[in-house]
């Protein structure tokens, strides 16, 4: 009777092909690992996204190491002008004060996904479109993937690690944080007259940031209020609109129109720890913050990155070692390998996460003597440079604030 051949073991499954789960499958594209993506969208459902994503210096870095810099359409940020509503004091960050081109990017999260989409075709790592992984089972050697999706069987994926890249955190999970911030961002792109001369404008107000990001000719806008302003923001015409958001903004840019205007509900959700056994957790399905500063997609490149850095070492010292051959010693998900990620990115993760969350508690009130600390706060950033500049590279960075 002829031998049945042994079922495929996949070194990497990533759960998700969005801009994070293909970031990854770029990142370890010449690692010589057996890789494979799924998700349970269409790919053209991926490269729609309507969103737009500020990227930071840094990660604009990782873009071109990833090799999809130069294809990928963008706006350069290279002025930060951050005031607040009610009070004095106000700064302004310039990219020429820290000798770069541009303190960030803005581009479109569905641009960003079809040009890592291109290159991960191109590197022959496969991606299963319209097939959703409807449960992960770890065990001691791998993790089974079951598989589900139309016009295909229900079936099974074995491979030693799980990266889920994709899908938001569930309420009453004993490991998910939750701190719903009783506000809704409106999302909108704004025209506005002379140009936006690569400013962008944080501004903020009692109910919540109002944020300007350079885009094209004109403004990506993300104007944060209550849950019931914001009903009221929806039902005004673009005209009405446009005023009370020009009101906002002062005399800082004439704004000229506004185009549709999309919200969502902002919740901060993390995990307390990214990893269990075979399985790690990246990008929303790691943790959801709140838009201010724009940090989200930027930590989760770094986590990204980190992870696949992190991985290549442990198979560089599989290979040194005196076992054999790397394909029969390395295992990608390994405790050892999962803990030496997780201590890695502890830092930056949860700075990153509070910074976020201290920005938005301390800016989103107008109780007097904490509106007169933000302008002295922001009046001090503005006369020290040292100061302003560690917040710069934070923002570049992240917490550790370095590249």
């Amino acid at each position: 009777m002829a031998e049945t051949a042994p079922e495929r073991v996949h070194d990497l499954l990533i759960v998700g092909a969005g801009p994070v789960g293909l970031a990854l499958a770029l990142a370890l594209k010449d690692a010589g690992l057996d890789i494979v993506l799924a998700d349970t969208r269409p790919r053209e459902a991926v490269t729609k996204d309507p969103r737009d994503l500020a990227l930071a210096h840094g990660t604009r870095l990782t873009l071109q190491r990833l090799g999809v810099r130069d294809t990928l359409p963008t706006t350069a940020i290279r002025h930060i002008h951050i005031s607040h509503q009610g009070g004095l004091g106000r700064t302004l960050i310039d990219a020429a004060e820290h000798e770069l081109p541009a303190l960030g990017y803005v581009a479109s999260a569905g641009a960003l996904a079809a040009a890592l989409r291109e290159a991960v075709d191109a590197a022959g790592i496969p991606v299963l479109d319209e097939t959703e992984v409807t449960n992960l089972a770890a065990g001691d050697d791998d993790v089974i993937a079951s598989l589900a999706g139309p016009g295909r069987p229900a079936g099974t994926l074995r491979a030693r690690l799980a990266a889920c890249a994709e899908g938001g955190l569930h309420a009453g999970d004993a490991n998910v944080v939750e701190h719903d911030y009783g506000q809704h961002a409106l999302i909108a792109d704004v025209q506005v007259a002379g140009g936006h001369r690569h400013t962008a404008f944080e501004r903020f107000t009692p109910q919540g940031p109002v944020a300007l990001l350079p885009k094209g000719q004109g403004y990506a806008l993300v104007h944060v209020a209550r849950p019931e302003t914001a009903d009221e923001l929806l039902a005004l015409d673009d005209t009405a609109y446009l005023a009370r958001l020009q009101a906002h903004i002062g005399g800082r840019a004439r704004l000229t129109g506004v185009g549709p205007r999309l919200r969502y509900p902002l919740v901060l959700r993390y995990r307390r720890s990214t990893i269990a056994p075979r399985t790690v957790w990246l990008g929303n399905a790691a943790q959801t913050l709140h838009p201010v500063a724009g940090q989200g997609f930027n930590l989760a490149l770094r986590d990204v990155w980190a992870l696949a850095e992190t991985l290549l070492r442990a198979r560089d010292d599989s290979a040194r070692a005196p076992s054999g051959a790397t394909s029969e010693a390395f295992d990608a998900g390994a405790a050892r390998i999962l803990a030496a990620y997780a201590d890695a990115r502890g830092l930056d993760r949860l700075g990153t996460i509070r910074f976020t969350d201290t920005l938005v508690r301390v800016f989103s009130t107008d109780f007097a003597p904490l509106r007169h600390a933000r302008g002295a706060a922001l009046l001090a950033l503005d006369l020290l440079p040292p100061l302003r500049g560690f917040i710069a590279r934070r923002m570049m960075f992240g917490a550790r604030a370095w590249p």
